[in-house]
């Protein structure tokens, strides 16, 4: 994946930067989405504009982020163009850096299963988990954002792998995670206002205009799930 480093910038700048990337991103899953030409997908997946990182650098989608979108859109040509031109690479981990809560609500929002096990039986709350126990605490904004993310799609029945070890380590994964967001996960309390609203407002938009359609409910813009931010 290319990077390409931006001149320095601090502030409103960089805030203004950050966004530029969100939108242009966004303009590429759309693209996707609505099943646009091979040629023109790829000549905007190559496009260094999309994912902001620390350090003032952007970079392109790589072969098995687009692939991820274009397996989620069922955009068959495109899948099989990124599978025969990439064989490796289009099968790879998506970067850590794509795996943010925007992506994982598109994803969501647009069908994509929060129940699905791997061949390991785990779900992706299982591996998200496993992700946050293993990350240093100063890197855990992020996937304490997919969490909560995650919460506005799962069932509050899920059953889930790491529900032992969150029993049997409680201390630990309050620590890591916060007293709320670990009872909910052991079934100990619901979930917030804010998440059982959310889940009852996301089922009323159809998958086909997610998030879209989200941002014409009269909602304050800071509980609309796309504006959340992985600085507080």
């Amino acid at each position: 994946m290319r990077r390409v480093p931006l001149p320095s910038a601090t502030g409103s700048e960089a805030r203004a930067a950050q966004k530029q990337c969100k939108k242009s991103s966004f303009a590429f899953y759309q693209a996707v989405r609505d099943l646009l030409p091979v040629w023109f997908l790829e000549d905007m997946r190559t496009m260094e504009v999309f994912h902001w990182e620390d350090g003032g650098k952007v970079s392109v989608y790589s072969p098995s982020e687009a692939l991820l979108y274009a397996l989620v859109h069922d955009h068959q040509p495109y899948s099989q163009h990124l599978l025969t031109k990439f064989p490796q690479s289009a099968l790879a981990v998506p970067s850590q850096t794509f795996m943010r809560p925007e992506c994982l609500l598109l994803l969501l929002g647009h069908g994509a299963s929060p129940c699905l096990q791997d061949s390991a039986g785990n779900t992706p709350l299982d591996t998200l988990l496993q992700q946050i126990s293993h990350t240093p605490a100063v890197n855990t904004r992020a996937k304490l954002l997919c969490l909560d993310c995650l919460f506005f799609f799962v069932p509050q029945d899920l059953q889930f792998s790491m529900k032992q070890q969150l029993l049997d380590n409680r201390q630990r994964w309050q620590d890591l995670l916060g007293e709320n967001r670990l009872q909910c996960l052991l079934g100990l309390a619901p979930p917030s206002l804010f998440v059982g609203a959310m889940r009852v407002l996301i089922r009323t938009i159809s998958p086909e205009h997610f998030p879209e359609a989200l941002d014409n409910l009269p909602l304050p813009q800071f509980l609309k799930p796309l504006d959340l931010k992985l600085e507080s």
